[in-house]
Protein backbone atom coordinates (compact mmCIF):
# COMPACT_ATOMS: atom_id res chain seq x y z
CA UNK A 1 0.00 0.00 0.00
CA UNK A 2 1.40 3.41 -1.22
CA UNK A 3 0.33 5.16 2.08
CA UNK A 4 1.73 9.36 1.02
CA UNK A 5 -0.05 10.75 4.57
CA UNK A 6 1.96 12.66 7.16
CA UNK A 7 2.19 12.17 10.64
CA UNK A 8 -0.14 13.88 12.32
CA UNK A 9 -3.33 14.06 10.90
CA UNK A 10 -5.30 17.36 11.27
CA UNK A 11 -7.99 16.19 13.18
CA UNK A 12 -6.25 13.98 15.81
CA UNK A 13 -3.82 16.79 16.14
CA UNK A 14 -6.15 18.97 17.61
CA UNK A 15 -8.40 16.15 19.12
CA UNK A 16 -5.84 14.27 20.65
CA UNK A 17 -2.52 15.59 20.77
CA UNK A 18 -2.89 19.04 21.31
CA UNK A 19 -5.20 18.62 24.48
CA UNK A 20 -2.69 16.12 25.44
CA UNK A 21 0.28 18.30 24.83
CA UNK A 22 -1.42 21.21 26.87
CA UNK A 23 -1.78 18.67 29.67
CA UNK A 24 1.54 18.25 30.14
CA UNK A 25 2.26 22.10 30.35
CA UNK A 26 -0.04 22.83 32.88
CA UNK A 27 0.46 19.32 34.86
CA UNK A 28 3.30 17.32 34.25
CA UNK A 29 6.25 19.62 32.85
CA UNK A 30 8.22 20.41 36.18
CA UNK A 31 7.51 16.83 37.21
CA UNK A 32 9.62 15.75 33.48
CA UNK A 33 12.50 18.08 34.60
CA UNK A 34 13.10 16.22 38.00
CA UNK A 35 12.91 12.75 36.30
CA UNK A 36 15.18 13.86 33.84
CA UNK A 37 17.45 14.61 36.35
CA UNK A 38 16.95 12.17 38.65
CA UNK A 39 17.74 9.20 35.60
CA UNK A 40 20.64 11.05 34.31
CA UNK A 41 22.13 10.75 38.12
CA UNK A 42 21.88 7.16 37.93
CA UNK A 43 23.10 6.22 34.43
CA UNK A 44 26.54 8.61 35.80
CA UNK A 45 26.77 6.74 39.27
CA UNK A 46 26.12 3.45 37.81
CA UNK A 47 28.67 3.91 34.76
CA UNK A 48 25.96 3.26 31.74
CA UNK A 49 26.74 6.57 31.34
CA UNK A 50 30.88 8.55 31.51
CA UNK A 51 30.82 11.40 33.98
CA UNK A 52 31.75 13.60 31.21
CA UNK A 53 28.79 12.68 28.73
CA UNK A 54 26.16 13.21 31.49
CA UNK A 55 27.90 16.62 32.99
CA UNK A 56 27.25 17.18 29.22
CA UNK A 57 23.73 16.26 29.63
CA UNK A 58 22.91 18.21 33.06
CA UNK A 59 24.19 21.37 31.53
CA UNK A 60 21.55 21.34 28.46
CA UNK A 61 19.35 19.85 30.60
CA UNK A 62 19.29 23.32 32.45
CA UNK A 63 19.89 25.50 29.15
CA UNK A 64 16.66 24.12 27.96
CA UNK A 65 15.15 25.50 31.49
CA UNK A 66 16.20 28.52 30.84
CA UNK A 67 15.43 28.96 27.41
CA UNK A 68 12.43 27.12 26.81
CA UNK A 69 9.39 29.28 27.75
CA UNK A 70 7.10 25.99 28.41
CA UNK A 71 4.05 28.44 29.24
CA UNK A 72 4.19 29.57 25.68
CA UNK A 73 4.52 26.50 23.54
CA UNK A 74 1.79 26.06 21.10
CA UNK A 75 1.80 22.41 19.86
CA UNK A 76 2.31 22.22 15.91
CA UNK A 77 2.75 18.52 15.35
CA UNK A 78 6.44 18.91 14.56
CA UNK A 79 7.08 16.49 17.58
CA UNK A 80 5.03 13.88 18.80
CA UNK A 81 4.76 15.15 22.56
CA UNK A 82 6.37 17.19 24.83
CA UNK A 83 8.66 14.55 25.63
CA UNK A 84 9.98 14.14 22.03
CA UNK A 85 10.21 18.15 22.18
CA UNK A 86 12.72 17.84 25.31
CA UNK A 87 14.98 15.26 23.58
CA UNK A 88 14.70 17.21 19.85
CA UNK A 89 16.11 20.12 22.07
CA UNK A 90 18.96 17.85 23.91
CA UNK A 91 19.79 16.66 20.04
CA UNK A 92 19.73 20.11 19.17
CA UNK A 93 22.46 21.16 21.77
CA UNK A 94 24.43 17.99 21.86
CA UNK A 95 23.91 15.62 18.40
CA UNK A 96 23.47 12.45 18.84
CA UNK A 97 24.51 12.48 22.39
CA UNK A 98 21.53 13.82 23.57
CA UNK A 99 19.54 10.76 22.95
CA UNK A 100 21.73 9.04 25.47
CA UNK A 101 18.84 10.49 28.02
CA UNK A 102 17.12 8.07 26.82
CA UNK A 103 19.19 4.65 28.01
CA UNK A 104 17.19 1.97 29.95
CA UNK A 105 13.68 3.72 30.18
CA UNK A 106 10.19 4.15 28.29
CA UNK A 107 7.76 6.89 27.87
CA UNK A 108 5.33 3.75 29.97
CA UNK A 109 7.17 3.91 33.00
CA UNK A 110 8.01 7.85 32.76
CA UNK A 111 4.27 8.35 32.80
CA UNK A 112 3.44 6.39 35.38
CA UNK A 113 6.28 7.91 37.50
CA UNK A 114 4.74 11.47 36.36
CA UNK A 115 1.08 10.53 37.23
CA UNK A 116 1.87 9.76 41.02
CA UNK A 117 4.10 12.71 40.94
CA UNK A 118 1.47 14.87 40.03
CA UNK A 119 -0.71 13.36 42.67
CA UNK A 120 1.42 13.20 45.33
CA UNK A 121 1.06 17.16 46.16
CA UNK A 122 -2.42 16.91 45.48
CA UNK A 123 -3.00 14.19 47.62
CA UNK A 124 -0.48 16.01 50.09
CA UNK A 125 -2.84 18.96 50.45
CA UNK A 126 -5.98 16.83 50.60
CA UNK A 127 -4.59 14.82 53.17
CA UNK A 128 -4.27 18.47 55.39
CA UNK A 129 -7.43 19.40 54.30
CA UNK A 130 -9.28 16.05 55.40
CA UNK A 131 -6.67 15.95 59.14
CA UNK A 132 -7.72 20.14 59.44
CA UNK A 133 -11.39 19.33 59.43
CA UNK A 134 -11.08 16.72 62.15
CA UNK A 135 -9.13 19.40 64.03
CA UNK A 136 -12.15 21.65 63.97
CA UNK A 137 -14.46 18.93 64.95
CA UNK A 138 -12.88 17.49 67.88
CA UNK A 139 -12.22 21.56 69.19
CA UNK A 140 -16.30 21.69 68.69
CA UNK A 141 -17.15 18.21 70.08
CA UNK A 142 -15.52 19.53 73.27
CA UNK A 143 -16.95 22.96 73.13
CA UNK A 144 -20.33 21.35 73.03
CA UNK A 145 -19.67 17.90 75.18
CA UNK A 146 -22.98 19.07 77.27
CA UNK A 147 -25.12 20.40 74.98
CA UNK A 148 -28.15 18.59 74.39
CA UNK A 149 -29.96 17.37 71.28
CA UNK A 150 -32.42 15.32 69.59
CA UNK A 151 -31.13 12.15 67.85
CA UNK A 152 -33.02 10.79 64.90
CA UNK A 153 -33.72 7.83 63.81
CA UNK A 154 -35.77 6.79 60.59
CA UNK A 155 -36.26 10.70 60.22
CA UNK A 156 -38.11 10.44 63.54
CA UNK A 157 -37.24 11.94 66.92
CA UNK A 158 -35.64 9.42 69.33
CA UNK A 159 -33.55 10.01 72.22
CA UNK A 160 -31.69 13.09 73.67
CA UNK A 161 -28.29 12.76 72.65
CA UNK A 162 -25.06 16.16 72.75
CA UNK A 163 -23.81 17.94 69.93
CA UNK A 164 -20.41 16.64 71.48
CA UNK A 165 -21.42 13.05 71.08
CA UNK A 166 -22.97 13.26 67.42
CA UNK A 167 -19.68 15.09 66.43
CA UNK A 168 -17.47 12.50 67.89
CA UNK A 169 -19.75 9.89 65.59
CA UNK A 170 -18.62 12.14 62.53
CA UNK A 171 -15.28 12.64 63.94
CA UNK A 172 -14.44 8.56 64.00
CA UNK A 173 -15.62 8.12 60.36
CA UNK A 174 -13.38 11.16 58.87
CA UNK A 175 -10.37 9.82 60.54
CA UNK A 176 -11.37 6.42 59.09
CA UNK A 177 -11.92 7.30 56.00
CA UNK A 178 -8.24 9.62 56.88
CA UNK A 179 -6.93 6.24 57.84
CA UNK A 180 -8.01 4.69 53.96
CA UNK A 181 -6.98 8.01 52.09
CA UNK A 182 -3.38 7.46 54.03
CA UNK A 183 -3.21 4.20 52.86
CA UNK A 184 -3.76 5.22 49.35
CA UNK A 185 -1.17 8.14 49.68
CA UNK A 186 1.45 5.50 50.23
CA UNK A 187 0.30 3.67 47.07
CA UNK A 188 1.88 6.28 45.29
CA UNK A 189 4.99 6.27 46.91
CA UNK A 190 6.22 3.28 45.31
CA UNK A 191 8.80 4.09 41.66
CA UNK A 192 7.90 2.55 38.25
CA UNK A 193 10.98 4.21 37.04
CA UNK A 194 13.22 1.00 35.58
CA UNK A 195 10.14 -0.81 34.40
CA UNK A 196 11.50 0.50 30.79
CA UNK A 197 8.59 -0.57 28.39
CA UNK A 198 7.74 -3.73 30.34
CA UNK A 199 10.25 -5.95 31.39
CA UNK A 200 13.10 -3.66 33.12
CA UNK A 201 16.38 -3.31 31.14
CA UNK A 202 19.50 -4.83 29.95
CA UNK A 203 21.36 -2.08 31.57
CA UNK A 204 23.05 -1.99 35.33
CA UNK A 205 20.81 0.47 36.48
CA UNK A 206 19.88 1.42 39.83
CA UNK A 207 15.91 1.62 40.41
CA UNK A 208 16.35 2.31 43.94
CA UNK A 209 18.77 5.16 43.44
CA UNK A 210 15.92 6.97 41.08
CA UNK A 211 12.97 6.32 43.85
CA UNK A 212 14.82 8.13 46.12
CA UNK A 213 16.33 10.72 44.32
CA UNK A 214 12.38 11.36 43.41
CA UNK A 215 11.53 10.85 47.05
CA UNK A 216 9.49 7.54 46.48
CA UNK A 217 9.79 5.06 49.61
CA UNK A 218 11.07 2.63 46.91
CA UNK A 219 10.74 0.96 43.48
CA UNK A 220 7.34 -0.71 42.70
CA UNK A 221 8.85 -4.03 41.84
CA UNK A 222 7.37 -6.20 39.25
CA UNK A 223 7.91 -4.06 36.10
CA UNK A 224 5.15 -5.23 34.20
CA UNK A 225 2.42 -4.29 37.43
CA UNK A 226 4.63 -1.21 36.65
CA UNK A 227 3.18 -0.06 33.64
CA UNK A 228 -0.30 -2.31 33.80
CA UNK A 229 -1.41 -1.90 37.09
CA UNK A 230 -3.39 1.44 38.02
CA UNK A 231 -4.88 0.47 41.63
CA UNK A 232 -2.81 3.41 43.05
CA UNK A 233 -5.55 4.86 40.49
CA UNK A 234 -8.30 3.43 41.34
CA UNK A 235 -7.32 3.11 45.09
CA UNK A 236 -7.07 6.44 45.27
CA UNK A 237 -9.92 8.09 43.94
CA UNK A 238 -12.07 5.44 45.74
CA UNK A 239 -10.32 6.51 49.09
CA UNK A 240 -11.27 9.87 48.20
CA UNK A 241 -14.94 9.34 47.18
CA UNK A 242 -15.91 7.92 50.76
CA UNK A 243 -14.42 10.88 52.32
CA UNK A 244 -17.34 12.92 50.63
CA UNK A 245 -19.88 10.15 50.39
CA UNK A 246 -19.76 10.29 54.39
CA UNK A 247 -19.42 13.53 54.42
CA UNK A 248 -22.53 14.22 52.47
CA UNK A 249 -24.80 12.28 54.90
CA UNK A 250 -23.43 14.74 57.73
CA UNK A 251 -24.38 17.81 55.57
CA UNK A 252 -27.57 16.28 54.93
CA UNK A 253 -28.33 16.27 58.45
CA UNK A 254 -27.46 19.78 58.60
CA UNK A 255 -29.85 20.77 55.84
CA UNK A 256 -32.89 18.81 57.80
CA UNK A 257 -31.44 20.27 61.61
CA UNK A 258 -31.80 24.03 60.10
CA UNK A 259 -35.58 23.31 58.89
CA UNK A 260 -37.90 25.58 60.04
CA UNK A 261 -40.08 22.88 61.70
CA UNK A 262 -37.10 21.41 63.35
CA UNK A 263 -34.74 24.56 63.63
CA UNK A 264 -32.39 22.39 65.77
CA UNK A 265 -29.12 23.73 64.31
CA UNK A 266 -29.13 27.42 63.84
CA UNK A 267 -26.60 29.03 61.32
CA UNK A 268 -25.36 32.68 61.91
CA UNK A 269 -26.47 35.42 59.71
CA UNK A 270 -22.96 35.35 57.78
CA UNK A 271 -24.02 32.38 56.33
CA UNK A 272 -27.23 32.74 55.58
CA UNK A 273 -28.90 34.14 52.06
CA UNK A 274 -32.01 35.93 52.07
CA UNK A 275 -34.99 35.37 50.05
CA UNK A 276 -35.18 38.62 47.06
CA UNK A 277 -38.92 38.26 47.32
CA UNK A 278 -39.91 36.80 51.25
CA UNK A 279 -38.33 38.64 53.70
CA UNK A 280 -39.15 36.11 56.40
CA UNK A 281 -36.67 33.54 54.68
CA UNK A 282 -33.26 32.63 56.36
CA UNK A 283 -32.13 30.26 53.82
CA UNK A 284 -28.76 28.31 54.53
CA UNK A 285 -27.32 27.97 51.27
CA UNK A 286 -24.09 26.57 52.21
CA UNK A 287 -25.30 23.83 53.07
CA UNK A 288 -26.80 23.38 49.54
CA UNK A 289 -23.69 24.06 48.08
CA UNK A 290 -21.98 21.19 50.27
CA UNK A 291 -24.37 19.28 49.18
CA UNK A 292 -24.00 19.51 45.66
CA UNK A 293 -20.16 20.14 46.11
CA UNK A 294 -19.77 16.48 47.72
CA UNK A 295 -21.92 14.85 44.97
CA UNK A 296 -20.05 16.53 42.63
CA UNK A 297 -17.01 14.74 44.05
CA UNK A 298 -18.35 11.80 44.11
CA UNK A 299 -19.09 11.96 40.40
CA UNK A 300 -15.88 12.65 39.54
CA UNK A 301 -13.78 10.08 41.64
CA UNK A 302 -16.87 7.86 39.83
CA UNK A 303 -15.84 8.79 36.49
CA UNK A 304 -12.16 8.11 36.53
CA UNK A 305 -12.81 4.55 38.45
CA UNK A 306 -15.45 3.82 35.90
CA UNK A 307 -12.63 4.38 32.98
CA UNK A 308 -10.54 2.04 34.31
CA UNK A 309 -13.58 -0.47 34.37
CA UNK A 310 -12.90 -3.31 31.43
CA UNK A 311 -9.83 -1.92 30.88
CA UNK A 312 -6.68 -4.13 29.62
CA UNK A 313 -3.79 -5.09 31.77
CA UNK A 314 -1.29 -3.50 29.97
CA UNK A 315 0.35 -0.24 29.37
CA UNK A 316 -2.82 1.74 27.51
CA UNK A 317 -4.03 5.64 27.30
CA UNK A 318 -7.13 5.09 29.27
CA UNK A 319 -5.22 5.68 32.74
CA UNK A 320 -2.76 8.00 31.33
CA UNK A 321 -2.59 12.33 30.54
CA UNK A 322 -6.08 13.09 29.43
CA UNK A 323 -7.68 10.84 32.22
CA UNK A 324 -5.12 11.88 34.90
CA UNK A 325 -5.73 16.01 34.49
CA UNK A 326 -9.53 15.35 34.46
CA UNK A 327 -9.09 13.66 37.98
CA UNK A 328 -7.21 16.32 39.31
CA UNK A 329 -10.82 18.36 39.40
CA UNK A 330 -11.98 15.96 42.32
CA UNK A 331 -9.08 17.58 44.46
CA UNK A 332 -11.02 21.37 43.86
CA UNK A 333 -14.23 20.68 44.39
CA UNK A 334 -13.38 18.16 47.49
CA UNK A 335 -11.61 20.72 48.96
CA UNK A 336 -13.95 23.42 48.86
CA UNK A 337 -16.13 20.71 50.95
CA UNK A 338 -13.65 20.42 53.42
CA UNK A 339 -12.68 24.09 53.80
CA UNK A 340 -16.54 25.40 53.96
CA UNK A 341 -17.25 22.84 56.51
CA UNK A 342 -14.31 23.46 58.66
CA UNK A 343 -15.37 27.27 58.65
CA UNK A 344 -19.43 26.21 58.82
CA UNK A 345 -19.34 23.57 61.77
CA UNK A 346 -17.73 25.41 64.31
CA UNK A 347 -20.07 28.44 63.67
CA UNK A 348 -23.13 27.27 64.02
CA UNK A 349 -24.58 26.14 67.20
CA UNK A 350 -27.76 24.79 68.56
CA UNK A 351 -31.22 25.96 69.47
CA UNK A 352 -31.51 24.53 73.22
CA UNK A 353 -34.73 26.49 73.72
CA UNK A 354 -36.38 24.10 70.29
CA UNK A 355 -34.41 21.11 71.37
CA UNK A 356 -35.77 21.53 74.79
CA UNK A 357 -39.47 21.66 72.84
CA UNK A 358 -38.82 19.01 70.45
CA UNK A 359 -37.85 16.44 73.35
CA UNK A 360 -40.90 16.95 75.48
CA UNK A 361 -43.28 17.27 72.39
CA UNK A 362 -41.73 13.58 71.59
CA UNK A 363 -40.89 12.42 74.62
CA UNK A 364 -37.71 11.16 74.00
CA UNK A 365 -36.65 10.18 77.47
CA UNK A 366 -38.95 7.86 77.64
CA UNK A 367 -36.59 4.56 77.56
CA UNK A 368 -35.14 6.13 80.53
CA UNK A 369 -38.32 5.59 82.51
CA UNK A 370 -38.49 1.77 81.35
CA UNK A 371 -35.01 1.43 82.68
CA UNK A 372 -35.65 3.66 85.79
CA UNK A 373 -38.86 0.70 86.02
CA UNK A 374 -36.00 -2.19 85.74
CA UNK A 375 -33.34 -0.70 88.38
CA UNK A 376 -35.49 0.59 90.56
CA UNK A 377 -39.13 -1.28 91.04
CA UNK A 378 -37.74 -4.56 90.14
CA UNK A 379 -39.93 -5.07 86.50
CA UNK A 380 -38.61 -6.90 83.65
CA UNK A 381 -38.14 -4.66 80.77
CA UNK A 382 -40.84 -5.74 79.08
CA UNK A 383 -43.74 -4.40 81.98
CA UNK A 384 -41.58 -1.39 81.94
CA UNK A 385 -41.72 -0.69 78.40
CA UNK A 386 -45.17 -1.35 78.25
CA UNK A 387 -45.97 1.44 81.21
CA UNK A 388 -43.87 3.80 79.66
CA UNK A 389 -45.35 3.23 76.32
CA UNK A 390 -48.59 4.34 77.98
CA UNK A 391 -47.23 7.09 79.56
CA UNK A 392 -45.60 8.59 76.48
CA UNK A 393 -48.90 8.29 74.78
CA UNK A 394 -51.14 10.44 77.16
CA UNK A 395 -48.98 12.93 77.41
CA UNK A 396 -48.67 13.32 73.76
CA UNK A 397 -52.40 13.47 73.40
CA UNK A 398 -52.95 15.54 75.95
CA UNK A 399 -49.89 18.10 74.41
CA UNK A 400 -47.48 18.26 78.21
CA UNK A 401 -44.55 17.52 78.73
CA UNK A 402 -43.39 14.17 79.80
CA UNK A 403 -42.07 15.87 83.40
CA UNK A 404 -45.88 16.73 83.59
CA UNK A 405 -47.62 13.26 83.78
CA UNK A 406 -46.50 11.88 87.01
CA UNK A 407 -50.44 11.13 87.19
CA UNK A 408 -50.81 9.57 84.27
CA UNK A 409 -47.81 7.60 84.91
CA UNK A 410 -48.76 6.35 88.38
CA UNK A 411 -52.12 5.15 86.71
CA UNK A 412 -50.23 3.14 84.19
CA UNK A 413 -48.42 1.62 86.70
CA UNK A 414 -50.90 0.50 88.81
CA UNK A 415 -52.63 -0.92 86.30
CA UNK A 416 -49.65 -3.03 84.74
CA UNK A 417 -47.70 -3.84 88.30
CA UNK A 418 -51.04 -4.24 90.67
CA UNK A 419 -49.31 -1.97 93.35
CA UNK A 420 -48.34 1.39 93.23
CA UNK A 421 -45.04 2.63 92.48
CA UNK A 422 -41.81 3.79 94.68
CA UNK A 423 -41.35 6.83 92.79
CA UNK A 424 -41.75 10.17 94.00
CA UNK A 425 -42.79 13.12 91.59
CA UNK A 426 -39.36 14.42 92.16
CA UNK A 427 -37.75 11.21 91.27
CA UNK A 428 -40.09 10.46 87.93
CA UNK A 429 -39.27 14.63 86.81
CA UNK A 430 -35.38 13.30 87.35
CA UNK A 431 -36.19 10.48 85.61
CA UNK A 432 -37.21 11.69 82.47
CA UNK A 433 -34.80 14.75 82.27
CA UNK A 434 -32.58 14.75 78.95
CA UNK A 435 -30.08 15.53 81.78
CA UNK A 436 -30.42 12.29 83.17
CA UNK A 437 -30.76 10.63 80.09
CA UNK A 438 -27.24 11.75 79.00
CA UNK A 439 -25.43 10.95 82.30
CA UNK A 440 -26.28 7.63 82.35
CA UNK A 441 -25.14 6.66 79.38
CA UNK A 442 -21.76 6.59 80.41
CA UNK A 443 -20.68 3.57 79.00
CA UNK A 444 -17.90 3.21 76.39
CA UNK A 445 -18.83 5.46 73.39
CA UNK A 446 -22.20 7.11 75.11
CA UNK A 447 -22.68 10.26 75.44
CA UNK A 448 -22.01 11.11 79.17
CA UNK A 449 -19.04 13.93 79.70
CA UNK A 450 -16.74 10.70 80.92
CA UNK A 451 -17.21 8.78 78.31
CA UNK A 452 -16.89 11.10 75.78
CA UNK A 453 -14.07 12.77 77.04
CA UNK A 454 -12.57 9.58 76.80
CA UNK A 455 -13.56 8.48 72.95
CA UNK A 456 -12.28 12.39 72.24
CA UNK A 457 -8.95 11.57 73.49
CA UNK A 458 -8.55 8.45 71.01
CA UNK A 459 -9.36 10.82 68.46
CA UNK A 460 -6.94 13.36 69.41
CA UNK A 461 -4.30 10.10 69.31
CA UNK A 462 -4.96 8.80 66.17
CA UNK A 463 -5.07 12.39 64.36
CA UNK A 464 -1.51 12.99 65.65
CA UNK A 465 -0.66 9.51 64.46
CA UNK A 466 -2.42 10.72 60.93
CA UNK A 467 -0.20 13.75 60.96
CA UNK A 468 3.01 12.50 61.90
CA UNK A 469 2.57 10.21 58.76
CA UNK A 470 1.78 13.07 56.57
CA UNK A 471 4.63 15.09 57.76
CA UNK A 472 7.05 12.11 57.31
CA UNK A 473 5.77 11.87 53.83
CA UNK A 474 6.59 15.40 53.39
CA UNK A 475 9.70 15.90 54.82
CA UNK A 476 11.10 12.26 52.87
CA UNK A 477 9.90 14.41 49.40
CA UNK A 478 11.48 17.44 50.23
CA UNK A 479 14.76 16.03 51.29
CA UNK A 480 14.63 14.06 48.33
CA UNK A 481 14.08 17.42 46.12
CA UNK A 482 17.49 19.11 48.09
CA UNK A 483 19.19 15.35 47.35
CA UNK A 484 18.29 15.21 43.72
CA UNK A 485 19.65 18.85 43.36
CA UNK A 486 22.84 18.46 44.61
CA UNK A 487 23.57 15.23 42.95
CA UNK A 488 22.70 16.79 39.68
CA UNK A 489 24.90 19.74 40.79
CA UNK A 490 27.53 17.50 41.04
CA UNK A 491 27.15 16.62 37.45
CA UNK A 492 27.29 19.86 35.78
CA UNK A 493 30.53 20.46 38.09
CA UNK A 494 31.96 17.48 36.48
Amino acid sequence: MNDTTRFPDPVYRDTVLAPLFEGVKTHFAAHMGALNKAHLVMLAETGILSASDAGSIADALSDIEVDVDIAALKYTGEHEDYFFLVESELRQRLGDLGGALHTARSRNDMDHTLFKLALRGRVSALIGQVLGLADALIAKARMEAETLIVAYTHGQPAQPTTWGHYLGAAIEVLLRDAERLETAAEGLEHCPMGAAAITTSGFPIDRDRVAELLGFDGPLLNSYGCIASVDYITGLYSAIKLVFLHLGRLIQDMQFWSAFEVRQLYVPNSFVQISSIMPQKRNPVPIEHLRHLASVTVGRCDMINGVMHNTPFTDMNDSEGEVQAAGYATFESGGRVLDLLAALIPACSIDTARVRANADAACVTITELADTLVRDEGLTFRQAHEIAAKTAKAVIADGVPLGSGFEVFTAAFADAAGRETSLTEVQFAQAVAPETFVARRNRPGGPAPEALQAALAQYVSTLGSLKKSALDRRARHHAAEEMLDGAFAALKEG
